[in-house]
């Protein structure tokens, strides 16, 4: 076989992996074949009859040895056009003889035009499916990755979806546009400034945006058409006020005008924006404790509860610190105390379109009973309770109950229906508490409680992440620092939390320049982890969690494969192999909680 013939076959098994059905594609292949592949054919057999003759260099011919070779070529001319085809194609063959160079045969040569030839005719065949088509204005780079042979990399839902990638210059933010790009996402890329440097860093087909995370007025533009945002920007100094306004103020005020532009994407649909809490109490002042009523109450009957009966009291009260306190004390034995309220939510609202509730809260660290009465207001004689135990830390702390993990009292009655949901109770009770880790010196009663209300919401449902952070876990930076730095970058995790938002919080370990794909990962959460991770797997995580289920709401660490001291075992242990179909994110994520 000629070099010419072995360098079309070669190419043609490269690209012949694609993601179209042969069956599906014959008819419309061989009527395409027949018109687009002929002038290549032609182009490739005119190279294979072609003879190639090396002779020794000799000394310019003399005049009449050129008269002769001058007449015998018009002779042969001549007979070419008497209509002679066998004469006219020796003839042909002669001239390509004395034209042909080591260029024209070169296997290298051959094999990239036959992939330029291959690439314009697979842009024009993957069109051939479409019902209409309009004037395209991408340039050969977007075509070659959206239509070409990157076409097995994309994912589904990526072609409609548009990422905004904050710090996108910097060592993990550069990967993940180029992964973003091959995947098929349209690529937005936030910079302070686009001199010649920066735009040399990204691919010519990335939109960039000119703004600061710190000047809430340049991301209106930004986040403007964007369906999704990862945030890898970092402070470049550890000096407060760099660290203030890149790790926690900008990402407060990225996460405010994605929230303010989807909020006006709903107000235009006569709506509210699907990713926004919904706010069922927020105590700020004495007059939002109205309707809240405490009662008391036995697991016991009257008479056992009278021999038992050790005295409980509780209160709720608005302090002068601005602070809303539920508080008291059961010394009877199997009995409760409670703060009840019927929810009044705003007018076209209802709990159905929620996947659960969070309460930011505070206090010593007591365990509670959180209750709904669902059912129809009409018949209170039909309502059904359901409850979900929760618990606290000593300080203020979120806590995030889902719809789901409320069981009915009575274990015949249906799953909870959110959308009947209409009163809310939460219930202490001393039975079922545990000590919490504080000075040793200290008693503490455990039948005692202090619980600090500062809001109630409805969480959003979503099965998506919206919003990836990039965030660190504080291994690899001086101590001397490690406190600044740590503090910035969780007062940013925490505005993010607090947004309403689907989030991904990632906290690699020490940041390597190597290939990803290369060793297994550990995803743990609790600040364990001791090892390094490349810059290509945390891009490769960050484009994976934006469709990933398990991903959304959860805050995780990770690092490179190693063994842990006996009784500081990790979570999950997952292989990561250099393959785009490898879905290791899921059984790793899906064993982690989520937190809000």
């Amino acid at each position: 076989m000629s070099s010419a013939a072995a360098a079309t076959t070669a190419n043609t098994a490269l690209y012949s992996n694609t993601r179209f059905s042969s069956e599906l594609l014959a008819p419309s292949i061989n009527a395409f074949s027949k018109t687009h592949f002929t002038t290549c054919s032609n182009s490739l057999r005119s190279k294979r009859n072609t003879r190639l003759i090396l002779a020794p260099r000799a000394s310019p011919p003399s005049d009449s040895a050129k008269s002769t070779e001058d007449s015998g070529k018009r002779k042969r001319r001549k007979k070419s056009d008497d209509g002679n085809g066998g004469d006219g194609e020796e003839g042909e063959d002669d001239d390509n003889r004395l034209q042909l160079s080591l260029d024209d045969v070169n296997p290298v040569g051959l094999g990239r035009k036959s992939r330029q030839i291959f690439d314009e005719v697979w842009r024009k065949f993957s069109g051939l499916g479409q019902i209409s088509r309009t004037s395209r204005t991408d340039d050969e780079e977007t075509l070659f990755i959206r239509e070409g042979p990157m076409c097995e990399f994309v994912i589904p839902g990526a072609q409609n979806t548009t990422v905004l990638v904050v710090g996108a210059t910097s060592r993990i933010g550069r990967i993940v546009v180029r992964k973003l790009m091959i995947r098929g996402y349209l690529v937005k890329a936030l910079v302070r400034k686009a001199d010649q440097e920066v735009v040399d860093m990204l691919p010519r087909s990335v939109e960039i945006v000119i703004g600061d995370v710190g000047d809430p007025a340049t991301l209106k533009a930004a986040v403007e058409g964007c369906n999704k945002i990862i945030y890898c920007a970092t402070a470049r100094s550890t000096i407060t006020g760099d660290l203030f306004r890149v790790d926690h103020l900008g990402v407060y005020n990225l996460c405010k005008a994605f929230q303010d532009y989807n909020n006006k994407l709903a107000q235009l649909r006569a709506g509210k924006s699907s990713k926004s809490k919904l706010v069922i109490t927020k105590f700020k002042s004495p007059s939002s404790l109205d309707g809240w009523e405490v009662r008391q109450g036995t697991y016991f009957q009257d008479v056992v509860a009278t021999k038992y009966d050790g005295g409980m009291d509780a209160k709720f009260e608005f302090t002068e610190n601005g602070e809303a306190v539920f508080s008291g004390y059961v010394f009877t034995r199997g009995g409760f105390v409670e703060l009840s309220k019927k929810l009044s939510l705003p007018l076209g609202s209802t709990l159905d379109r929620y996947e659960g509730l969070v309460l930011s809260v505070g206090g010593n660290g007591r365990s509670y009973v959180l209750i709904l009465e669902a059912g129809p207001l009409a018949d209170p004689s039909q309502s059904k309770l359901y409850f979900a135990r929760i618990s606290t830390k000593v300080g203020f702390c979120r806590v995030r109950v889902p719809f789901s993990s409320f069981r009915p009292v009575q274990p015949d009655d249906p799953p909870l229906d959110p959308f009947l949901i209409h009163t809310l109770t939460i219930r202490f009770e001393p039975r079922r508490q545990k000590p919490v880790e504080v000075n040793a010196e200290t008693k503490q009663d455990l039948r005692s409680f202090k619980l600090i209300l500062e809001y109630i919401k409805a969480l959003p449902t979503g099965q998506e992440t919206d919003f990836v952070l990039v965030s660190c876990s504080g291994l690899g930076i001086e101590p001397s620092r490690r406190e600044q730095v740590l503090k910035a970058k969780r007062a940013g995790e925490d505005s993010l939390r607090r947004s309403g938002l689907g989030y991904t919080i990632v906290r690699p370990g020490p940041l390597e320049e190597e290939p990803g794909g290369q060793r297994a990962l550990i995803f743990d959460q609790g600040n364990r982890i001791s090892q390094g991770i490349s810059c290509a797997d945390v891009a490769d995580i960050c484009v994976k969690a934006l469709h990933d289920s398990s991903a959304r709401n959860k805050s995780f660490d990770v690092c490179y494969e190693y063994v842990a001291e006996q009784g500081k075992e990790l979570y999950e242990l997952v292989a990561h192999l250099p393959d785009k179909a490898n879905n290791y994110l899921t059984p790793a994520l899906s064993v982690l909680e989520k937190n809000t």
